[in-house]
């Protein structure tokens, strides 16, 4: 089916929906596009019914958080790239926290899950260059060190995503730990602490 162009009507049926199952809210047709000017033909027209557009608002989570990945130049340092990395999956949650959130609701579908593996790739060939680089440990295996990183990333953005803690509160917690393991994976504590502290910076500010 050939889409009309007006992509700023899908993005809004996108963010009603994220809205409404955040905030664990029956969706109905309707209740969609209540208020809005937008006829419930929309969401047939964009995403071939409920259903399309339930698995749009989960890929929506994965491509705004690719588009910021993309956004990050690697450079010579592939340390301070991994923290930029980090950065940028946190800054990716902090502006659409009901997005990133529903990343990970595995009732949803999700349309193109090699897309959305390939958020956590990145990161996987960041710490491989950093084995390459002899800035970590030859014995490290970069697709568990990779899940150790996300794990403590993916924890962390719940928090402030679900207003548990606010993020400026997370933020140093996060940074410090991502600083102890660099150094538990062979880097020095003070190039580690440079690096993540260029690359946090530079995450930070990446724009998908």
């Amino acid at each position: 089916m050939v889409r009309p162009s007006r992509p700023e009507v899908r993005s809004l049926l996108i963010e009603r929906a994220a809205g409404m199952l955040a905030r664990r809210e029956a969706i109905s047709l309707r209740g969609l596009v209540a208020g809005t000017g937008v006829s419930t033909m929309a969401v047939y027209t964009y995403f071939d019914g409920m259903s399309g557009l339930l698995g749009a608002v989960r890929q929506e989570g994965f491509s705004r958080l690719a588009s910021r990945l993309a956004a990050l130049t690697a450079t010579d340092d592939p340390v301070s790239d991994l923290a930029a990395a980090g950065a940028a999956y946190a800054a990716s949650a902090r502006h659409s926290p009901d997005l990133y959130a529903l990343m990970f609701d595995g009732s949803l579908p999700l349309p193109d899950g090699q897309a959305a593996d390939a958020t956590l790739q990145h990161i996987i060939d960041t710490v491989q260059r950093a084995l390459d680089s002899e800035r970590f440990d030859a014995g490290i295996d970069a697709v568990a060190f990779a899940n150790e990183l996300w794990m403590l990333g993916h924890g962390a953005c719940m928090l402030f995503v679900t207003g548990v803690l606010p993020f400026e509160r997370v933020e140093p917690i996060v940074t410090s730990g991502l600083a102890r393991l660099y150094q538990a994976a062979g880097d020095g504590p003070e190039v580690a602490r440079r690096s993540l502290g260029r690359g946090w910076a530079r995450g930070l500010g990446a724009r998908g």
